[in-house]
């Protein structure tokens, strides 16, 4: 349809993949986020979740995959699926893929190192698929054209939006609150817009600068890896993990509250956490913002359009706590 955004979670776990029975209520991939908008495709890191994600985009559609894949930052778990993403292989793929630049290597060349031998067989230059990689600044934004899916980059200082009167528009926020740095995304259409804020850690007082970057945002997916006693050292055999990179849900919580979002949704879960764990916080987190969900692969959010009256419209939160499996809703 011309007016959907949705939002689907491929891999939600942190670190490494944690296949099992512990895990099988929130899952064990890690992050892969689809975003759909008005059938454009926006993929938010490359974990092992997109490896499924690429089979379903070539078995959902008889037309060439085109996708715009944003790359938070470089870490082995936010990119370790890519080389196993399906449309890669297929010629007829076309990926516009962008994200930050690490100690001045731009992110071609990251990508490159993650898929040399003796490490792995098929080099980057060797996929078949049409490949467009930018590296992505904070001046920066990224403009899609809803009619031919069509990504580019546009300085948003110096640049105007005119030539794509109905695009998508990506802006992106550095954040330095993890190792090597991270960008953060937002994604906007038609008066609705989805934060993706991974591996980030809190602040004393919030990170404001996020807080301002998500405000008013209809979903806000933002890192809540640790429980307060593991974050805080109290955990039996494991020790403090202040300044590892990764918030509580209590410190989403709070940038959820003063960003004025719509609904939080909990992310990049422990893979030390079995699935009460974790929907032990995603019920403690509610205290604090109502609104909140813990995401599961499969977890679908739709974005209705704004309406002239709020009460003509359900909410994301609500769309959101009506797609929770019964297991999630007694939690």
């Amino acid at each position: 349809m011309a007016d959907e955004m949705s939002v689907r979670f491929w891999g939600v776990r942190g670190s490494y993949p944690v296949p099992g029975s512990d895990t099988l209520r929130f899952g064990g991939n890690t992050p892969c986020v689809e975003i759909q908008v008005a059938g454009r495709t926006i993929i938010l890191d490359a974990g092992t979740g997109i490896i499924n994600l690429g089979r379903s985009l070539l078995s959902r559609s008889q037309q060439p995959v085109v996708a715009t894949v944003l790359f938070s930052h470089m870490h082995h778990d936010h990119t370790q699926g890519f080389p196993f993403f399906a449309p890669a292989y297929v010629g007829s793929s076309h990926l516009y893929m962008f994200g930050p630049s690490i100690f001045e290597r731009d992110l071609e060349e990251l990508l490159a190192r993650t898929m040399l031998p003796p490490s792995f067989p098929v080099q980057l230059a060797e996929l078949p698929s049409l490949k467009e990689i930018s590296t992505l600044r904070e001046t920066e934004e990224i403009l899609i054209d809803v009619q031919t899916g069509r990504s580019r980059v546009r300085n948003r200082f110096h640049e105007t939006r005119s030539s794509v009167a109905d695009a998508i528009v990506v802006h992106a926020l550095r954040s330095y609150a993890h190792p090597d740095g991270v960008l953060i995304y937002r994604i906007e259409w038609a008066g609705r817009s989805i934060v993706y804020a991974t591996d980030t850690e809190g602040y004393v007082n919030v990170d404001q600068r996020l807080a301002a970057f998500a405000h008013g945002a209809d979903v806000l997916i933002h890192d809540s890896q640790y429980t307060n006693e593991h974050y805080l050292g109290q955990r039996p055999h494991v020790g403090s993990t202040q300044g590892w990179g990764h918030s509580t849900p209590q410190m989403a919580c709070a940038v959820a509250k003063q960003a004025q979002v719509g609904q939080l949704v909990l992310f990049h879960h422990e893979p030390l956490y079995n699935d009460a764990t974790i929907a032990a916080m995603e019920t403690e987190a509610r205290t604090l913002f109502p609104h909140t969900i813990a995401a599961y692969e499969g977890l679908t959010i739709n974005l209705p359009r704004p309406a002239q009256s709020e009460e003509a419209v359900p909410t994301a939160a609500a769309v959101a706590e009506s797609a929770q499996p019964q297991a999630n809703k007694q939690s």
